[in-house]
């Protein structure tokens, strides 16, 4: 595999990794712990939380390198090619959970995959993307989201923005609630356009985007005023996020079925959560405003 390095990709990760726990904890004052784990079947990784802090009442940033000779059976019915193959798979994935409800939850992911057999050609690719979800949305938060959003993927081609928009719309959606759970901004899977170098350059920008995307909302929040309504109702959209990840989410089903570290892989759950029966914000309120007027896909740029 000349042309394939998944020894950049991986110094790569960790680098990210570190840069992002250094910006994080430089912001808020506060500092991330560490374990680093192994898993018995193949790889490891090292997991990073903060929590308590001044600005996020959580973040973790999660780096993973797993690797088997076989798949979960979902990864192959979705790529039966994948059959019989063995595979390593590694990323980093962050969820952020500010205690200001006027500050978003973020995330953010990237990925690479490679699965090879004997005599066959590897399959391999890379995937990831970021996504921001407000409580007390601003436009000019969800503009500056997404214009770094498209910045980040133009260089390799204006089709990429809309395109990678368009499935983060459809991706972040929970089907039993019948909305989104954000204001989306990139989603991608499955991709090597242009070859390894071109398709790891994309995955990148990608990586190196989210700080950019993120650290200028929560610096104009983060001193924002707020009382306890808007706190519980933080909370109560909190339970979104909850319900998609263990419903929905691709990366925690894998994680689950692949064996690895439960701690790691469900440490983008918030710290607090509540659910109310029936609830329904009234008229006028900017509770209401959140639902009808940002949870639904919008063009931001």
């Amino acid at each position: 595999m000349p042309d394939i390095d998944p020894t950049a990709v991986r110094g790569y990760l960790l680098d990210l990794q570190d840069r992002i726990c250094d910006a994080l904890a430089g912001l808020d004052g506060a500092n991330f712990s560490e374990d680093a784990w192994d898993r018995a079947a193949g790889g490891g990784g090292r997991s990073r939380v903060l929590t308590g802090g001044n600005i996020f009442e959580q973040a973790g940033v999660n780096f993973s390198h797993v690797f088997g000779d076989g798949l979960p059976a979902t990864a192959s019915e979705r790529r039966p090619e994948l059959a019989g193959r063995g595979f390593q798979a590694m990323g980093v994935s962050l969820v952020v959970h500010p205690h200001n409800p006027y500050v978003p939850t973020s995330h953010a992911n990237v990925r690479f995959f490679l699965a090879e057999a004997e005599g066959k050609p590897p399959v391999w690719w890379f995937g990831g993307g970021f996504d921001l979800t407000p409580f007390y949305p601003f436009d000019e938060d969800c503009r500056h989201w997404h214009e770094v959003a498209r910045d980040a993927v133009s260089p390799w081609g204006e089709d990429l923005y809309p395109r990678f928009k368009r499935w983060c719309d459809e991706y972040f959606h929970l089907p039993h609630r019948n909305e989104a759970r954000g204001i989306g901004g990139l989603f991608f899977d499955d991709y090597d356009r242009g070859g390894f170098e071109s398709a790891f350059g994309l995955m990148r920008s990608v990586g190196d985007g989210y700080l950019d995307a993120y650290l200028p909302i929560v610096e104009r929040r983060r001193d924002t005023p707020y009382t306890d309504r808007e706190r519980q109702f933080q909370l109560y959209r909190r339970g979104r996020y909850v319900e998609f990840n263990l419903l929905y989410d691709r990366g925690t089903k894998f994680g689950i079925q692949s064996g690895g570290r439960t701690e790691s892989i469900l440490m983008s759950m918030p710290p607090l959560a509540r659910w109310e029966y029936d609830y329904q914000p009234a008229e006028g309120t900017p509770e209401a405003a959140l639902t009808r007027d940002y949870l639904r896909p919008r063009e931001w740029v």
